[in-house]
């Protein structure tokens, strides 16, 4: 008979990393699928994660200038039609609405009645809807730039669907600008980026690269795409943010124009840039152990969980009141600006089972507080980043002044974790053998640094086989001259290879 398992989770991470996802999401309630196949229902804590993420990067939007609206669900197929690249990126995923209501159909059930006069798309995206609005909008160069921001859900055809990574709907935000000049736009999209790395890197505790899509990987209809790329703890890359320049192609498009300056009419520019729930599935991926979620501190939708102690009702009473009245005192503190998130866990079930319950969900900070610690004027305190068996006694004076500093440590500790695995699974490689030995199938694979000489069907004779795809030229290294190892053409630059979601 097999022994009990010694994780909470089964598979672990090592068994079947796939399988273990799905049982983290599982276990910490985040999300279930729908009753629509690649659709999901996101759950309360998973919500409250999304909702944090929502909350971070809506402050950093508006401090940027940015300001919210909202653009029509529904997209004239024509409308996506008058850029080529565009409707051809997305034509395969687009969700289509071809009939309005529904009438009673003979022998019972029902069937759609009327027939649109034109089919409409399911916003997949909105570079087309919203170009129509800002054509109408813009005249003069006195109406740019125009700093727009939504929250939407989008609709994507997802055949190989997973919870938060990959479904049909899914939520996000896009940001679509307009520019005067060519300057403001790049200036614009590269800025973007780097609230996203910022994001990632101090909120999420994830470390990102940054840096610019190959040709054959842009974004459909873009002049350049930027992107930030994070690494899994199964070593595969996970495309976290992009940034897209789209010169003046969805402007000739719509016809947005302006009369600059010097009263000639010319196309603005336009940039549009997003992130999504996928952030939720990264968060996983990155941080979380055998034991289930892990959430960065800044995230967390309860920083700290008290669990009462006690044996009987009289002891109950007393407990209860030590823990509320710590509760307010930790509540008066704040944390990156935010008052700490306290949850008082009462409920009438066994102690144990509460507390597997808050490892599961991946809680920062557990305290359990019974009579002794009353007495001896303190909590007992557990740390998510530490194994589930580390606890320690801490007089409750000390904890109240020490609470920001150990959410902080415990954000530091996440973030380096990652910093760590990324760089020892990150390899210079500069053979087409020691490529090929990188990402085969028995070996764990990374983040590969290799030269590369532009886009060319001997580096897709390469890397398909591997499954492997280029990730993105990093912004931050400097020329390096080198010869590409799939062509044996001069090269200037490495660039990042990885296998990918």
């Amino acid at each position: 008979m097999a022994g009990k398992p010694k994780t909470a989770i089964t598979p672990t991470r090592e068994e079947n990393y796939p399988e273990w996802y799905q049982q983290v999401v599982k276990a910490a309630d985040l999300a279930e699928t729908s009753p629509v196949r690649g659709c999901m229902v996101i759950k309360p804590w998973g919500w409250a994660i999304w909702e944090n993420m929502q909350r971070q990067l809506d402050d950093r939007f508006k401090q940027t200038g940015h300001v919210n609206a909202y653009f029509p669900l529904f997209i004239p197929m024509s409308f996506l039609e008058k850029e080529a690249e565009h409707v051809e990126g997305f034509a395969k995923e687009c969700a289509v609405v071809t009939h309005h209501r529904l009438e009673p159909a003979p022998g019972g059930g029902l069937r759609p009645a009327g027939q649109l006069e034109e089919p409409l798309i399911v916003r997949p995206t909105s570079e087309m809807i919203i170009g129509a609005a800002y054509a109408k909008w813009v005249q003069s160069y006195r109406d740019l730039p125009i700093l727009i921001n939504q929250w939407a859900n989008v609709v994507r055809w997802e055949l190989r669907p997973r919870v938060f990574l990959r479904t049909t709907e899914f939520l996000w935000q896009e940001g679509h600008t307009a520019h005067a000049t060519k300057e403001e736009a790049v200036e614009e999209t590269l800025r973007m980026l780097d609230v996203y790395a910022e994001f990632a890197e101090n909120v999420m505790a994830m470390p990102v690269i940054k840096g610019e899509k190959t040709p054959d990987e842009r974004f459909p209809g873009a002049v350049a795409t930027y992107t930030i790329e994070a690494m899994m703890q199964d070593r595969k890359a996970l495309q976290s943010g992009t940034s897209h320049f789209l010169g003046q192609n969805f402007s000739k498009a719509q016809e947005i124009k302006f009369q600059n300056r010097e009263e000639q009419e010319e196309y603005a520019w336009t940039t549009s840039w997003g992130v999504s729930t996928r952030l939720v599935g990264g968060l996983i991926m990155t941080h979380s152990d055998d034991d289930g979620l892990i959430v960065p501190p800044r995230l967390a939708p309860r920083h700290v969980v008290i669990l009462p102690i006690s044996r009987n009702d009289e002891e109950q009473s007393r407990v209860l009141d030590y823990c509320n009245s710590l509760a307010a005192e930790l509540r008066d503190q704040r944390y990156h600006e935010e008052r700490i998130r306290v949850e008082i866990d009462d409920r009438d079930l066994r102690g144990g089972e509460k507390v597997w319950q808050h490892i599961k969900r991946g809680v920062p900070i557990r305290l359990e507080i019974g009579p002794r610690d009353i007495a001896s004027d303190s909590v007992f305190m557990a740390r998510r980043d530490k194994g589930p068996k580390e606890k320690s006694g801490v007089p409750r004076s000390e904890f109240v002044s020490r609470v920001t500093s150990i959410l902080d440590e415990i954000q530091h500790t996440l973030h380096q974790r990652a910093v760590d695995l990324r760089d020892s699974a990150t390899q210079e490689i500069d053979t087409l053998d020691d490529f090929r030995d990188f990402f085969a199938d028995d070996a764990p694979g990374g983040f590969a640094l290799t030269h590369w000489a532009g886009v060319d069907p001997a580096v897709d004779e390469v890397l398909k086989p591997l499954k492997v795809t280029p990730r993105c030229i990093p912004r931050a290294d400097e020329a390096e001259p080198g010869t590409c190892p799939f062509t044996g053409r001069k090269s200037s630059q490495r660039i990042v290879f990885s296998k990918s979601y």
